[in-house]
């Protein structure tokens, strides 16, 4: 948890600034990085914003919003405690005491989901890690969608297997995907989203939102 102090201490001039120790010592590049870059990059469109991050885990891209000025709120599954303690502890050793913590499990339509205001961006950093996950997620942010018909989705994802799709379950849930070029935002870099692992580690940034056209 070390990571946690050093956000606090970076936190405390501009959002980019965190990158150097962030990414050594939270997750290294990939998905969360990414989607923390993107904030990053539209820092100054954040503020006064609502912005849940779902399946938060340590949180990062949620920190950053609200460093950036959103109104977060974080979430994990309400199935593992530990991490939504992971979540609180990110608040506290970073200052917020006023992003608040929630458990939501995807798919599950619980108080705490009803009880959510209205979004207008949901935060998500390889959370389509699972096939078996996908349409669960896509239901909750679809149920969310229905509060704010506007809000949209960033995610990042690792791309795992050319077999795995969201296309199909996008449609049936009438949704729409934009694919974010990562060098539009700076996260085009080795030390962001490139690994010198072996394996596939290529990530996507997506933002998806309502695909009827009056929206």
């Amino acid at each position: 948890m070390s990571y946690l102090w050093h956000t606090k201490k970076f936190f405390s001039g501009p959002a980019s600034s965190i990158w150097n120790v962030c990414l050594a010592l939270c997750c290294g590049p990939g998905p969360v990085p990414v989607v923390s870059q993107r904030i990053s990059a539209r820092k100054g469109c954040l503020r006064g914003t609502s912005a849940l991050e779902i399946g938060a885990g340590v949180s990062l891209p949620g920190i950053m919003a609200a460093k950036c000025g959103a109104e977060v709120i974080l979430s994990d599954s309400s199935e593992l405690p530990h991490c939504l303690e992971i979540c609180r502890q990110s608040c506290q050793m970073n200052n917020l005491p006023q992003v608040h913590v929630v458990g939501l499990t995807w798919g599950h339509v619980s108080r705490d989901l009803l009880a959510l205001p209205p979004q207008d961006i949901i935060l998500a950093s390889d959370v389509f890690f699972e096939p078996e996950d996908f349409e669960d997620i896509l239901t909750t942010v679809y149920f969310l969608m229905q509060k704010n018909p506007k809000v949209q989705l960033w995610s990042t994802y690792q791309v795992r297997s050319a077999d795995w799709s969201l296309e199909a379950l996008l449609y049936k849930w009438d949704m729409k995907c934009v694919h974010i070029p990562l060098q539009s935002f700076g996260a085009d870099k080795e030390d962001i989203a490139e690994s010198a692992l072996p394996g596939r580690h290529t990530v996507e940034m997506l933002v998806i939102s309502f695909a009827k056209d009056c929206l």
